[in-house]
């Protein structure tokens, strides 16, 4: 049977035509080299070399087979390199699952940090609720997911990558828009247009518990999954909303965001399955923890939009660790 090492010893005599300097280019004798290529050729049934002394000649046989042994070594030798590259997670597929509103926070930073640092790794991004993110994970159909932090998960591995204040979005003409800060209690008995709770548990809960601060609770006059869509329905005039401050991004018409007293803070995290073992994963985790600090870094200089309340910029420095 050939095997690989018989073709590099056939390829350096036929590119060398020379038996003594091909051995010194091998790092081996010159007699097993002969043997293995009398065997190559046996095993052919083909002669590929016409021998002179220590000098040869390719056949005409020898010549083909030449172009064709490179050819075949050149392919191996990349299917090594594929094989280590994949190993080393340079390679592959990597697929990450986001809730929606993620799209105007960590993900645009993340994405283009991760397609830099590894560029042959095909990575697949999906955009879903929630509540979707964690069983995703957990059932291999994502391997990370972006979401609000859903607490201790057996199984689960979570990383703090950002973390906004909440802040107020009201029609462009609303009384509210001419305040700079509005307080918990300016904001009692005013309809509010919020994601249903089983959609984002720890979003609704935020708003609640900020309300309660002033002895009130949430009037919800309309529910809806998406924060973009409630953003769209502010500007309509239904009603106020207390959203992600990375929302302000979306540049609606018609809508004014407003900075919250001591505003509710929501976590955005990285959640992974302990047990996936796609190489890939730990150079996103690397990214993510980039992308951490570069987004805590930020944060620190003055924003537009929401601006930023004594509370929120006392409370401004993130952890960079992750809980398990």
């Amino acid at each position: 049977m050939i095997d690989i090492r018989q073709l590099r010893y056939f390829v350096a005599v036929a590119e060398t035509l020379h038996f003594g300097r091909a051995a010194e280019r091998l790092h081996v004798t010159q007699p097993p080299l002969s043997r293995q290529v009398i065997a190559l050729e046996k095993e052919l049934g083909v002669r590929l070399l016409e021998r002179h002394s220590r000098q040869a000649r390719l056949t005409y046989a020898g010549e083909r087979f030449l172009a064709d042994s490179k050819a075949v070594l050149a392919a191996f030798d990349q299917a090594c390199r594929n094989a280590q590259s994949a190993h080393a997670g340079e390679l592959g597929e990597l697929t990450i699952g986001f809730m929606m509103h993620a799209a105007y926070g960590s993900v645009p930073a993340l994405t283009r940090r991760f397609i830099a640092a590894r560029p042959q790794v095909r990575l697949h991004l999906r955009e879903v609720l929630p509540t979707v993110l964690v069983d995703g994970v957990l059932n291999g159909e994502f391997d990370a997911g972006i979401t609000f932090s859903p607490g201790p998960v057996r199984g689960l591995a979570t990383a703090v990558i950002h973390r906004e204040p909440l802040c107020l979005a009201v029609p462009a003409d609303h009384a509210l828009a001419a305040h700079k800060l509005v307080s918990a209690e300016m904001l009692v008995g005013e309809p509010l247009i919020a994601a249903p709770t089983q959609v984002t548990p720890t979003l609704r809960q935020a708003i609640a518990d900020y309300l309660a601060r002033a002895g009130g609770e949430p009037l919800i006059r309309l529910e809806t999954q998406l924060q973009q869509t409630i953003v769209s329905l502010v500007a309509e005039n239904i009603g106020i909303a207390l959203i992600p401050q990375s929302l302000r991004k979306l540049g609606i018409s018609g809508v004014k965001f407003r900075a919250l007293a001591d505003p509710p803070i929501v976590e955005q995290v990285l959640a992974w399955r302990t047990g996936n073992l796609n190489p890939a994963l730990p150079h996103f985790l690397t990214a993510a923890r980039a992308v951490a600090s570069e987004i805590a870094g930020a944060r620190e200089r003055p924003s537009a939009g929401c601006e930023r309340s004594p509370g929120q910029r006392a409370r401004s420095r993130m952890p960079d660790g992750a809980a398990q």
